[in-house]
């Protein structure tokens, strides 16, 4: 006898379409990673494409769990300083744009931290549309160096490769996590397929190099070698270690042959010459940016609510290039110590949770250490606005809920024994 109001069929239609929907929006969500590579003004097609495609999702019931709401509370925070600091300004020339920027991009993050935890399956398809996109544009940044493609010019700027980005140092660290996952793949993946991600891996390395981007150079040393650390760490069987490290030196060997053929070029080696000074001469000079940075933070102690976005470097001539600097200016005392809690609740959880044997861990990994880069890079250049930062967060916060969800599963798993033998026991007494 079946229960009043309920009709079978109509649950058989409902599977199908839900499927659909799924399919549809995982297609959609793909296709917005995959934009995030082009990225040349503002507002670029990936703010345009995302605002549509969350708050569709939105509709159809975008949920923020308890585990993601610290990030979305942290980075509401962090967005009312920088709209206080709005009206401490007297030209709000382009200001009100950068802020509803920064908006957005926190809701890209809450978004794809959402839509991971909701299913995992997503961080396969984030990823791979994330390789997708930075292929073309390191291509695009590659052949534009070269001349090789007509209007390559529009792909490079001061003789450094950009791709589709406005700025040589954000097509840089933009190709580090593709790089990652590519390089976990070699070391760790099949080796059938190992000649294709290495393929894939010397054309994103390339175009790192070709930015000419002292901080993404530095933060994709640093990625490397943290990943073949943390794979060492954790796990302990001796030929698997003895794999990554023979993996790992073939590849170096492959990236140091790669670099010396690059080196072959004058304009290419003329320009490695100088951007490989730890300083240059607008970094320590009278009012370079390391003097730039000591006065900019004596303004924010006189200043608590901020000077507002964009309003450093008019005054001193060049933008604030050290994202903590940039959070007190732009941001106020109450942005920055949002953000300063944002960055280090997020190193804490990813920590705890780096070396646990999951089927996310790989994901996790590779956005924790890239994570760890792009902050000590942030002292030395500007990370606000970066797109894919903002993914990497959500990624984080996304693989910090679905372990939250792990764990409440497991204790249910472990208490329903016990929850069983108490009910046999009552069960047994009122027999007796």
């Amino acid at each position: 006898m079946s229960a009043v109001g309920y009709h079978p069929g109509s649950a058989r239609v409902a599977a199908p379409k839900a499927a659909t929907f799924r399919l549809i929006g995982a297609a959609l969500m793909a296709f917005g990673v995959f934009l995030s590579g082009f990225v040349i003004d503002e507002p670029a097609p990936y703010e345009l494409f995302l605002v549509g495609l969350i708050g569709l999702w939105a509709l159809f019931g975008l949920r923020i769990s308890r585990t993601v709401a610290p990030l979305l509370i942290l980075l509401i925070v962090f967005n009312i300083g920088g709209l206080i600091a709005l009206t401490r300004m007297n030209d709000l020339e382009g200001a009100p744009l950068y802020i509803a920027v920064s908006v957005f991009l926190a809701l890209t993050s809450v978004f794809f931290a959402a839509i991971i935890e909701d299913d995992e399956r997503r961080l396969r398809l984030i990823f791979g549309a994330y390789i997708a996109a930075a292929l073309v544009t390191a291509m695009l940044g590659i052949l534009g160096y070269f001349g090789a493609i007509p209007g390559g010019e529009r792909f490079t700027l001061y003789d450094r490769a950009r791709g589709a980005f406005g700025d040589p140092n954000v097509f840089g660290p933009y190709l580090i996590l593709p790089s990652l996952i590519l390089m976990h793949g070699i070391l760790n993946g099949r080796l059938a397929v190992a000649p294709f991600r290495l393929l894939a891996l010397l054309i994103l390395s390339f175009g790192i190099f070709l930015s000419f981007s002292r901080a993404a150079w530095g933060a994709t040393a640093l990625s490397m070698m943290l990943l073949v650390f943390v794979m060492l760490v954790s796990q302990r069987s001796g030929i698997f270690r003895l794999r990554v490290l023979v993996m790992a030196l073939i590849g170096l060997l492959v990236l140091i042959a790669a670099l010396i053929f690059a080196l072959q070029f004058d304009a290419v080696s003329e320009l490695f010459t100088v951007r490989a000074q730890l300083v240059q001469d607008y970094d320590g000079a009278r009012f370079g940016r390391f003097e730039r940075h000591k006065l900019g933070f004596l303004l924010a102690m006189e200043k608590p609510l901020g000077i507002g976005p964009l309003a450093f470097g008019p005054i001193y001539g060049e933008d604030t290039h050290n994202i903590w600097l940039k959070a007190l200016l732009d941001y106020g005392w109450l942005g920055f110590v949002a953000y300063l809690a944002l960055i280090v609740w997020t190193l804490v959880l990813g920590f705890r949770y780096l070396l646990r044997e999951r089927s996310w861990q790989p994901y996790l990994m590779t956005a924790y250490i890239v994570f760890v880069a792009h902050v000590i890079v942030g002292t030395v250049i500007d990370t606000d606005h970066w797109r894919h930062f903002y993914l990497i967060l959500g990624v984080l916060w996304g693989c910090f809920a679905l372990e939250r969800r792990h764990q409440r599963e497991a204790q249910l798993v472990r208490r329903r024994p016990s929850i069983m033998g108490t009910s046999a026991v009552r069960m047994n007494n009122r027999i007796t």
